[in-house]
């Protein structure tokens, strides 16, 4: 698993298809999750924009594309269960599913422990 900066997180399959969610650190920043929407299915998109928006009881966020490709699925089980981001924000709590464009852009994302450590900075 590979973080960003925006506290989102990707893991790669090997057949280069990236899981996209936000990390725990995130979730609990958020508060509870209200509302969720996930990018249609075919949606390229670009590292660094917005892919998608997550609701809370405090606020509405973007929820950036830490890597470019086409989404191949979208977690259509938030849209009815909201909180699973809350609850599973590195698991169940996934947003999409990416067909990667370029994988050198994972290499240049924080491992986990490059990630804690810039938690420690916050």
């Amino acid at each position: 698993m590979r973080f960003t900066k925006d506290h989102e997180w990707v893991e790669v399959d090997s057949n280069g298809i990236a899981t996209v969610g936000v990390t725990a650190y995130a979730a609990e920043q958020l508060g509870d999750v209200v509302f969720v929407e996930t990018p249609a299915v075919g949606k390229a998109v670009k590292a660094g924009d917005g892919f998608a928006v997550v609701e809370s009881v405090k606020a509405a966020s973007d929820v950036y594309a830490p890597i470019s490709g086409e989404v191949v699925e979208a977690n259509a089980a938030l849209g009815d269960a909201p909180e699973t981001v809350n609850a599973a924000p590195e698991a169940a709590g996934w947003f999409a599913k990416v067909k990667l464009a370029n994988p050198a852009e994972v290499d240049a994302l924080m491992d986990r422990h490059a990630y804690e450590q810039y938690l420690q900075t916050l």
